[in-house]
């Protein structure tokens, strides 16, 4: 007995060592997601009338290198009178620690966007902010100078006082070349993955909106009703087994003139019944929407929604849901109804006492790229070439296949309202030349308008082909060309872009 013991104890040794060897070694990046406020100064109209200033709210994603950091943020109004103005843009910031509670934030924000019938120009603005930070335990919060200017022919340019507040997001991964390897639980035990996974589950998602006869919108015709239809994406994060906070932003494709886009920052609770196969979940939301003729004052508003979701699959879901999308006064108020594809996922740990589970590497691909439109048509104004920031998110449901999303916003052109939010399907090649080449295509599909571009009701259909050149194991160089049509709209027009991609792998539990 005490023989079979030992030669069972010494198998497992050896079994865990190989393993061990085997077993991809857990990286951590971090970061941290802030929030921001400003209030800009609005230019006088054409009519010499000193309009509300704008107050703009940002949501921000930055990975830190040491005392330096860059990443993404997005910039929506909440007050004034330009609701349904956007941006999206490129951080770059250093924070210098003068002590364990003070330290100093000094970057700069380039982005583009606008809407709202504001006088934006192109869409292409600075925002360079200087503050000092309070360093508390679980946040921080920064308090200093900002200064915003629209740099390509627009009339906004301010100097004001610039708040955050900012909360430590790190992550864990491995390089992208472990996608798809799989591993039993007992592999990964007593490893650096052996932790508590993070549920996380992804929505793509079709939304109406009913507008009350009280709110004013620009019907497409007479005739028509009153129904705003949206396409959108929706993220869930699960603080524990039941409460989780999601981030959901939605651009409309029909009903209206393109052009009306909203994003939703919120928390819910989620309850489960019959064996798991069902949920029940309510929501809270508080964000901004506007533009497209739809008219929500300075843009704040307040989405409560429930949801009921049934397992069609292992992690897929059919979601309904139902609710309201409202300004506090109810200036401008809907209800709300719709369908969705939702999928639940566990990252970045294995579930206790599951040794006859798996995990699997899965990858991800977060592009940033300036696109260039050749002679986009234009509705009124004469046609020429639009110029937009964008960034995509890629899932890979495999090593060739992989689910994309996109937002863009105009930066140069004559367009600054234009933006786009889509999504669709692409696959990539195996690595080409030495692993230094991989060969892709895609199809997106989704809302776009504003800028005066001729999109119609918002649909459009995205095509592209390009490559990535392999900088280092996370990044490349992306470059694609395509073609853009609005299938309600005269926009018909060849692209190219150039950017950056960064590609992580995250394991996921079973």
């Amino acid at each position: 007995m005490w023989k079979r013991i030992l030669f069972t104890l010494l198998m497992s040794s050896v079994a865990f060592a190989q393993n061990s060897d085997q077993v991809p070694q857990l990286q951590q990046q971090k970061g941290f997601g802030q929030i921001d406020f400003l209030s800009i100064d609005m230019p006088e109209t054409v009519e010499g009338i000193r309009e509300p200033n704008m107050a703009w709210s940002g949501l921000h994603y930055n990975l830190r290198f040491g005392d330096f950091y860059t990443g993404l943020g997005i910039y929506g109004s909440l007050t004034g009178q330009r609701g349904g103005f956007f941006t999206l843009g490129l951080n770059a910031g250093l924070q210098t620690h003068l002590s364990d509670l003070l330290f100093i934030d000094t970057g700069l924000h380039f982005g583009g966007g606008g809407g709202a019938g504001a006088p934006d120009g192109g869409g292409a603005f600075i925002l360079p902010h200087a503050d000092l930070g309070f360093q508390f335990k679980p946040f921080s919060v920064t308090l200093g100078y900002s200064y915003v200017n629209f740099i390509d022919k627009g009339r906004i340019e301010s100097h004001q006082l610039h708040f955050g507040m900012q909360i430590p997001l790190n992550f864990n991964y491995a390089t992208f070349d472990q996608i798809e390897k799989t591993y039993p639980s007992a592999a990964l035990k007593n490893t650096s993955w052996d932790k508590p996974f993070k549920r996380f589950s992804g929505m793509l998602h079709l939304n109406n909106l009913m507008v009350s006869d009280r709110s004013v919108i620009a019907n497409v015709s007479p005739s028509a009703d009153r129904t705003i239809r949206l396409v959108g994406l929706e993220i869930d994060a699960y603080l524990e087994d039941n409460w989780f906070v999601f981030l959901k932003a939605d651009g409309a494709y029909s009903g209206i003139p393109a052009g009306y886009m909203d994003v939703f920052l919120g928390g819910g609770y989620h309850l489960s019944f019959n064996n798991n196969k069902t949920n029940l979940l309510t929501k809270l939301g508080m964000g901004a929407g506007g533009g497209g003729g739809v008219d929500t004052q300075g843009g704040f508003m307040i989405y409560p929604d429930i949801s009921l979701e049934q397992k069609l699959f292992e992690d897929l879901y059919l979601a309904i849901n139902t609710g309201f999308m409202l300004t506090p006064d109810s200036h401008f108020s809907s209800s709300t109804y719709g369908l969705g594809l939702k999928y639940y996922t566990n990252f970045n740990g294995i579930r206790p006492k599951s040794e006859s589970r798996s995990a699997t590497f899965k990858g991800f691909e977060a592009i940033l790229k300036q696109e260039v439109y050749a002679n986009a048509q234009r509705t009124s104004n004469p046609t020429e070439n639009l110029y937009q920031i964008s960034f995509q998110l890629n899932y890979f449901l495999n090593k060739t296949f992989y689910l994309a999303g996109q937002t863009s916003f105009a930066n140069f052109g004559n367009a600054g309202a234009y933006a786009e939010g889509i999504a669709g399907l692409g696959l990539q090649s195996p690595s080409l030349f030495g692993n230094t080449i991989q060969v892709f295509g895609q199809v997106l599909g989704g809302g776009a308008g504003g800028g005066n571009i001729s999109t119609g009701q918002g649909l459009i259909i995205k095509p592209a082909a390009g490559l990535n050149l392999k900088l280092s194991p996370t990044l490349s160089l992306r470059s694609s060309v395509g073609y853009t049509k609005a299938l309600r709209g005269d926009l018909a027009s060849v692209f190219g872009s150039l950017g950056l991609s960064y590609k992580l792998a995250f394991l996921k539990a079973k």
